[in-house]
């Protein structure tokens, strides 16, 4: 399943499945093929975004410094972590508040 998040206030955000499924969940809400943020939340769901992103990296920093004071390193981390997943979202959700239109997906 993709999820195609849209607003008049910005370009299409498209996310595989499993992807959206866990920004959904960080942001309180099960996943669902169809869904709205309203201009009202968006403050808080943007706010829910950042301090998971906060704290995941709080996570790999903690991980990094208890392996260090073992004296071991951690693989490089590879992939594409969380700031940078929802990055376009927090960037759509910023304009759509802006122009006070809402986020929709699989409308």
């Amino acid at each position: 399943m993709l999820y195609k998040f849209k607003s008049k206030a910005a370009g299409d955000v498209v996310m595989l499945g499993p992807n959206g499924d866990q920004l959904l969940r960080l942001l309180g809400r099960e996943p669902a093929p169809q869904g709205i943020f309203e201009v009202a939340d968006m403050p808080a769901l943007r706010a829910a975004l950042e301090q998971a992103v906060l704290a995941e990296e709080a996570e790999q920093a903690r991980a990094q410094a208890e392996a260090t004071a073992e004296g071991h390193r951690l693989p490089v981390h590879e992939g594409v972590g969380l700031r940078q997943r929802v990055w376009p979202l927090l960037d759509m959700m910023k304009r759509a508040e802006a122009a006070h239109h809402p986020i929709v997906w699989g409308v």
